[in-house]
């Protein structure tokens, strides 16, 4: 090989080096989308338009919160998958869509752990176990005695087949070794005003939807579904504090890119996150929604995360006898 093509190869090197560098510390030169696969007004959609507000300032670009649901969450991620790698869209997603559904629905076009550059959580929701006064259960224990003594007497509500709030129920069910029936419902309003009414016993809800009907004493807050005791609701015990060990399990949140996008970008998106999850102002108004502010400590043990979630969430399912749609 010549001199001459030897310096050629080099500056040409230095050149994409130098390029590739600017590109990445340009960053971004254009607005951001957030994609939410929930409608206006729900959790999901409020932390995602609390966070865009944060990060956009941080940034020094817009960042436009579009929603996108439909099936559990997932078509919002389906849509990120196909969307250019180059940190322009975002999705900011949860425990169904990237945990469950793909062990639920086979329609899904999309493979949580392959097709995703996961950025970083930026939120967990909490579950309660709440039940109402008609079998004059009060606590956690007393649930646990009752249903053993009483076998298949006692009904649960969740939100759905298959959704958060059954597989919490059967997880508790597998590791108290109690058996109880479950009513799918098709939404959290309905299922809690039949609890609440006493045509089923319990369920399990986030603690911000479900608080409001504990402190009217509509409904008894028997245990938390995470390890430490939520914020909005400190007095109320851990499933762990009460005997079922390793109980931690609940709806956490948090931001993906298309596969393919830099990891220069990535890292970016992960330190802005995460300084704004550190934002007092920020902090607060994540905290007044009902959820708990969690940061991951890089993108890779954000992504580890999910890859356990998943794992768990897929034996739940399988536990459960839920075949896929």
């Amino acid at each position: 090989m010549t001199k001459l093509k030897k310096s050629l190869i080099t500056l040409s090197s230095v050149i994409t080096v130098t390029l590739s560098t600017h590109a990445y510390a340009a960053w971004p030169e254009n607005p951001i989308t957030f994609v939410v696969g929930f409608p206006p007004g729900t959790s999901t959609d409020s932390i995602a338009r609390i966070l865009s507000e944060s990060m956009s300032k941080r940034l020094g670009q817009n960042i436009i919160v579009e929603n996108k649901p439909g099936v559990g969450g997932s078509l919002a991620v389906s849509q990120v998958t196909k969307a250019k790698p180059d940190g322009y869209t975002l999705v900011l997603s949860a425990t169904a869509p990237m945990n469950i559904n793909p062990h639920v629905y086979k329609s899904l076009t999309y493979d949580p752990l392959k097709d995703l550059e996961p950025i970083g959580q930026s939120t967990w929701l909490p579950y309660v176990l709440v039940m109402n006064k008609t079998k004059n259960v009060n606590s956690f224990k007393e649930l646990i005695n009752y249903a053993k003594k009483h076998p298949g007497d006692l009904t649960y509500a969740s939100i759905g087949k298959g959704t958060t709030s059954h597989l919490l129920m059967e997880m508790l069910s597998k590791a108290s070794g109690i058996e109880m029936v479950h009513v799918p419902y098709s939404g959290s309003t309905q299922s809690q005003s039949d609890v609440i009414g006493g045509n089923v016993d319990m369920t399990f809800d986030t603690v911000v939807s479900a608080l409001p009907h504990v402190k009217t004493g509509r409904l008894n807050a028997l245990a938390v579904s995470v390890n430490k005791r939520a914020e909005l609701a400190p007095d109320i015990p851990t499933i762990e504090e009460q005997g079922i060990p390793n109980f931690n399990m609940g709806a956490w949140l948090g931001f993906f890119a298309p596969k393919g996008t830099s990891q220069e970008i990535i890292q970016k998106l992960h330190d802005t996150l995460n300084e704004s999850l550190n934002d007092p102002e920020t902090r607060k108004k994540l905290t007044a929604l009902g959820s708990e502010v969690v940061s991951s400590e890089s993108p890779q043990a954000f992504a580890k995360m999910v890859k356990e979630n998943y794992e768990t969430w897929g034996n739940l399912v399988k536990t459960a006898g839920i075949e896929k749609q």
